[in-house]
């Protein structure tokens, strides 16, 4: 089972391009650490204050990759840097 997931949020800290890179990159980075998945910014790189990150996740069962995709979805959530606007999901 393939499960994709894209998620837009917006950085209200984030005063220039810079600023985004830091928090998005750093968080790209934790997540593929963390988790049995790809991301990627997908959308918005030019935009300060908004990004929109793509996550996909292959698994044996649709279960284990919503799990996992969950557990991604929390992290992400957790940080306070930003705040989740839109999610997407799409089995593949």
């Amino acid at each position: 089972m393939i499960l994709s997931m894209e998620c837009e949020f917006f950085i209200p800290t984030a005063h220039s391009l810079k600023d985004k890179r830091a928090v998005v990159k750093s968080m790209l980075t934790r997540t593929k650490q963390k988790f049995n998945v790809s991301a990627a910014e997908v959308d918005h790189q030019e935009v300060w204050q908004r990004t929109r990150l793509a996550f996909v996740t292959v698994s044996s069962s649709k279960e284990a990759a919503e799990r996992e995709m969950e557990h991604v979805l929390r992290y992400l959530e957790s940080n306070p840097s930003w705040e989740c606007m839109e999610i997407e999901k799409e089995y593949l």
